[in-house]
């Protein structure tokens, strides 16, 4: 595939993935941010390979910025869900 034709796919799915995140409901939230944390590792494996076997120093630097772009989305992720889930716990 040619690197437009890579770029364009990009972001369509940073479109996608934006307006299918805001219309979740809150109660959907937590499990969908439990997805979206799996997709994220799988993002990463991705990433890492394309950018090991990339020739070109745009192509590793786009790598690199996927790695760093899933990896925090996986933090974040962690990080609201845990708030979320402090939220339904009993207070003493």
């Amino acid at each position: 595939m040619e690197f437009s034709s890579i770029l364009t796919i990009f972001i369509l799915a940073c479109f996608v993935g934006y307006y299918v995140v805001w219309s979740v409901t809150p109660a959907l939230h937590s499990p969908l941010m439990a997805v979206t944390n799996a997709i994220s590792s799988v993002i990463i494996v991705g990433a890492i390979i394309a950018a090991g076997d990339a020739n070109s120093i745009y192509a590793k630097w786009f790598g690199f910025f996927g790695v760093v772009l899933a990896a925090i989305n996986i933090f974040g992720g962690f990080v609201v869900t845990q708030r979320m889930l402090s939220m339904f716990k009993k207070k003493k």
